[in-house]
């Protein structure tokens, strides 16, 4: 049995961002995030304080997309902002 995938939320401040994508950059997001929920451990995290959960950030050359992110103690990853780069 293939290992579950990780559930995908959006702060409200994320949530806000979709409203401004374009089309493909909708499509490029739909990929990174699905990339993020098989594996959400992919990105790097981000130095700060000592606090949890930690923030990372996964970066896509493919798709030249940022997206800045928390998993929390039941798996879900909550997208805090994401940036085409």
């Amino acid at each position: 049995m293939a290992p579950r995938r990780a559930r995908i939320a959006f702060s409200d401040s994320a949530a806000k961002q979709l409203e401004e994508l374009s089309e493909n950059a909708v499509h490029a997001l739909d990929r990174t995030l699905v990339a993020i929920s098989v594996n959400p451990e992919i990105g790097d995290p981000i130095p700060g304080p000592d606090t949890q959960p930690a923030l990372r950030q996964y970066a896509d050359e493919i798709e030249d997309i940022r997206v800045l992110y928390f998993i929390t103690a039941l798996r879900t990853v909550v997208v805090v902002a994401y940036i085409e780069v």
